[in-house]
């Protein structure tokens, strides 16, 4: 099928899926100061108990004027200050609004589709767009990275944002080593497999201990009370049952509109090391969920995924191989997937599901993307171990 290049679907070696500009030194033209200004006062705003009060007051900004202007860091910049905007509007006071006004809601979903994502906070905004380095000569790391918008500024949401961050570039050499391992793979080439499998382990040996580290600085309560009411979506989420009317939209038609939320299942890490190394699941909710989630990622990210999918062939040369070394690599590998979606499960448990629910829109079983993630997640977590190749000599047990 012929090699391609990670650089073609917005990934880079030192980076994996985050965004390749110094988003700190973006700077947007003056129409829209007051929508940057209101995001970095959005703190202020919500502390105050009448948020809306303060975005009802910015103006519609004439968005189309300026969108084939913009360049490509220029657009994700606003799509993060936009977004947080909105969420803000909607989850910033304890009753949630009907309707988006239109001052908020005609430019920001004309943001939407010029970058191919809906409008509402997507992890894109949340994660891997809204950072920027301390030192610009040193690493994406714990130490030396920050969050450029958020809703309240405090600790555990920073935390929270940036141990994401850090995730997603340790993740870089994984996806860099990837074009090369299924070209080894089609070519029969052990050496070349064994490389790229070693390249992957490696990685992920570095992913596990970033993602044990989140509860140093993130408390469950905090983060149940203070972060995750403001990133929940409009879809299956019972304070928002119709969902949101986008008042002035055309294409909407004055209907309300139901959007997942922002998760970390948005990430496209774990579903690359799927379609990489053959791992299937089952259809249940979650498997539908997750399937209709991959619509929310952006556009060159999808197809990523898809073509590692529609490439792999890792899994049966592995499995046909009859070496152990390399079945072992495999093996490992998927081991360091379960740990990760294990780990993933135990925050579930205790930053939300043994949480006590304080709002109606902030439920204790069901995820920010609107679905009961419990069951599913820990469901998900052992059919990877059930991928598991057996060793020369050893009985077919697993799948």
């Amino acid at each position: 099928m012929g090699t391609f290049k990670i650089e073609d679907f917005d990934i880079t070696a030192d980076r994996g899926f985050l965004t390749p500009h110094d988003m700190g030194a973006v700077k947007l033209p003056a129409d829209f100061t007051p929508v940057v200004e209101a995001g970095h006062k959005l703190s202020d705003y919500m502390s105050s108990g009448r948020v809306r009060y303060f975005l009802d007051k910015l103006p519609e900004v004439k968005i189309e004027n300026h969108l084939d202007r913009l360049d490509d860091a220029q657009l994700r910049m606003l799509m993060v200050h936009y977004s947080f905007i909105v969420q803000a509007y909607v989850w910033g006071e304890p009753e949630a609004p009907a309707k988006l006004p239109r001052n908020l809601a005609v430019p920001y979903c004309k943001l939407a589709d010029k970058i191919g994502q809906f409008p509402l906070l997507p992890y894109t905004s949340y994660t891997l767009d809204n950072w920027a380095k301390l030192e610009k000569d040193k690493g994406v790391t714990l130490d030396n990275i920050y969050v450029i918008q958020n809703f309240y500024d405090g600790i555990d949401e920073n935390w929270f944002i940036m141990v994401h961050i850090e995730i997603e570039a340790k993740a870089g050499p994984a996806l860099a080593a990837i074009p090369a391992l299924l070209e080894a793979a089609d070519k029969k080439d052990e050496k070349g497999v064994a490389a790229g499998l070693k390249a992957v382990l490696s990685a992920w040996q570095k992913i596990n201990p970033v993602f044990d580290r989140m509860i140093e600085k993130c408390d469950p309560y905090i983060y149940y009370h203070r972060v995750r009411p403001y990133i929940h979506g409009w879809k299956g989420n019972p304070a928002l049952p119709d969902g949101l009317v986008y008042e002035g939209v055309e294409k909407y038609k004055g209907k309300g509109q139901s959007f997942r939320g922002q998760t970390g299942s948005q990430s496209s890490i774990v579903p690359v090391m799927d379609a990489l190394m053959g791992i299937g699941h089952e259809n249940d909710p979650l498997r539908e969920y997750l399937d209709e989630l991959h619509a929310y990622r952006p556009p060159l990210h999808r197809r990523f995924i898809e073509e590692v999918q529609k490439r792999s062939r890792l899994r049966d040369f592995v499995a046909h191989s009859n070496d152990a070394a390399l079945i072992t690599l495999y093996n490992d590998i998927v081991t360091m997937v379960e740990k990760f979606r294990t780990k993933h499960l135990e925050y579930a448990a205790s930053y939300i599901h043994k949480q006590a629910r304080d709002a109606e829109g902030n439920p204790t079983d069901i995820g920010t993307g609107g679905t009961p993630f419990m069951k599913y997640l820990k469901k998900h977590r052992d059919e990877s171990g059930a991928h598991l190749l057996p060793l020369p000599g050893e009985s077919a047990k697993r799948a």
